[in-house]
C-alpha cells in the first residue's frame, strides 16, 4: 500500500448502517449487539433512527477496526459503508 493510501485512512472513520427491505428490526438489533458491542437500548435506538432517517452512524474508530465491522455485517445482509468521520451538529 502506498505512503498516501496509508495517509488517507488515518484518523477517525465511522460505519454507516443504511435502511433496507429485507433486515428484520429483530436482525438488525442482534447484528448491532454481536457484531459492534452495542447493549440491546443501543441497538434499538440506532435501528428505530435507520428506519426513520435511512441511516445511522453505529460505530466510530479506525478504519482498520471500521472495515472490520463493515465486513461482518456485510455478511448479515446488512447496507454498511465506511466514511470518513465528520463530527455531527
Amino acid at each position: 500500500m502506498s505512503n498516501k493510501n496509508l495517509k488517507n485512512k488515518r484518523g477517525k472513520w465511522e460505519v454507516i448502517l443504511h435502511n433496507d427491505d429485507h433486515n428484520t428490526f429483530d436482525h438488525v438489533i442482534e447484528c448491532l449487539m454481536d457484531i459492534c458491542a452495542h447493549n440491546y437500548l443501543q441497538a434499538v435506538q440506532c435501528a428505530t433512527i435507520v428506519h426513520r432517517n435511512s441511516k445511522c452512524s453505529i460505530a466510530v474508530d479506525t478504519w482498520d477496526e471500521c472495515e472490520l465491522i463493515r465486513e461482518d455485517l456485510h455478511k448479515q445482509g446488512l447496507a454498511v459503508t465506511v466514511s470518513k468521520f465528520k463530527k455531527h451538529a
